[in-house]
């Protein structure tokens, strides 16, 4: 029989002392292999660290807790001015292009959700996804839809960024809110393979006509979504015929001719509410329009709804958007797979509203 002394309590003098002791930097854990690797695994750098607690399972595993600069909280304003400063040196010059006319046509380009990042098996969910198959899925996409289109004389193109296109949203490999994902790579390649995603596809769909770019703020990449945004305005900057809607309201709005276009990302706002929400936000464009639309996300198949109102004209019609990104361990499981991915889009003409929508299959 074992008998276990009392167990000793330190004075407020020795607890002093300890606290004293404990590293304000971390050279005490530079031959720490167990949270070098952790922190490798991560793409964490250990100057950005702050605390570390550490413990070990019933198992015996090492686990650690860590605090690092970023936890602490960021001056967004302060990042994104030292984002857009740096950028001004590298954004290139985008001369003028002549343009033979003005089409009366809006095309509307939606790669919805892509997640650049997300991680399916084929031998577990029946298919790959990966950032390559990501990246060829929405360019070929934006091909497909610029191939179809051109029954049309576009004279503008709306270009919807952001819902979703980053598949985590921080360096634990989580969306905004903390689960948990499957990812291919590290969250900056994400980063850098979705802001050179963006800028191919506009330089693409500026050779058809100018090009505005709206930003959908969306829950897998809250803030990293937006800083990509901010970052894709700042690379941009030189192009005089593409602008740019990328603030953080979570519904945006665009008004073509006899058109008002809503965008949200899908996982807010319920979608019987939508209607009256543009009428409330936006009511000039709404007594100026005929035709008006919303164009959801999130859900990665087709649902389409509308509303109608006393004069027998369409009042609203909202409707959710298929997505390219293949289906990874949980949707699988869970049974939300099968369904046709895509690449959508649309076109407006100004006084007769959506005449046609264009979709490419993969």
């Amino acid at each position: 029989m074992k008998i276990y002394g009392k167990r000793l309590r330190l004075t407020p003098q020795e607890e002093d002392m300890v606290r004293q002791f404990r590293a304000k930097t971390l050279d005490n854990i530079n031959d720490n292999t167990a949270l070098d690797l952790h922190l490798q695994e991560r793409g964490i750098d250990k100057k950005d660290v702050v605390s570390v607690k550490h413990w070990q399972s019933a198992k015996g595993d090492y686990r650690f807790s860590v605090v690092t600069k970023e936890n602490l909280g960021v001056n967004e304003s302060t990042l994104i001015k030292n984002v857009s400063k740096f950028i001004e040196q590298y954004s290139p010059d985008y001369p003028k292009i002549k343009r033979k006319k003005t089409g009366s046509h809006l095309l509307v380009v939606n790669p919805a959700d892509i997640h650049i990042g997300k991680y399916a098996n084929s031998d577990e969910t029946g298919e790959e996804y990966n950032v390559n198959i990501a990246f060829v899925r929405v360019i070929e996409g934006i091909e497909g839809l610029i191939e179809k289109s051109k029954g049309f004389d576009i004279g503008k193109v709306l270009f919807c960024i952001g819902n979703d296109v980053l598949h985590i949203d921080n360096v634990y490999n989580t969306t905004t809110k903390g689960t948990r994902q499957d990812v291919d790579g590290k969250w900056w390649e994400h980063l850098d393979i979705a802001l050179n995603l963006y800028v191919r596809c506009i330089e693409r769909l500026r050779e058809i006509a100018p090009v505005d770019v709206v930003h959908c703020m969306s829950n897998h990449d809250y803030q990293s979504g937006y800083h990509l945004a901010k970052n894709l305005e700042s690379w941009f900057r030189k192009a005089d015929d593409v602008s740019f809607d990328v603030g953080v309201s979570h519904r945006k709005y665009y008004k073509y001719g006899k058109s008002l276009i809503g965008f949200e990302h899908g996982d807010a706002a319920k979608m019987d509410k939508l209607p009256l929400l543009m009428a409330q936000e936006k009511s000039q464009d709404w007594a100026d329009t005929k035709f008006r639309y919303w164009y959801l996300h999130h859900l990665h198949h087709k649902i389409k709804y509308k509303w109608q109102d006393a004069k027998d004209y369409i009042g609203v019609t909202v409707e959710y958007l298929r997505s390219p990104s293949g289906s990874d361990s949980w949707h699988h499981r869970k049974g939300y797979c099968g369904v046709h991915k895509a690449v959508e889009g649309f076109i407006h003409e100004k006084e007769n509203g959506q005449v046609a929508r264009i979709t490419h299959y993969f």
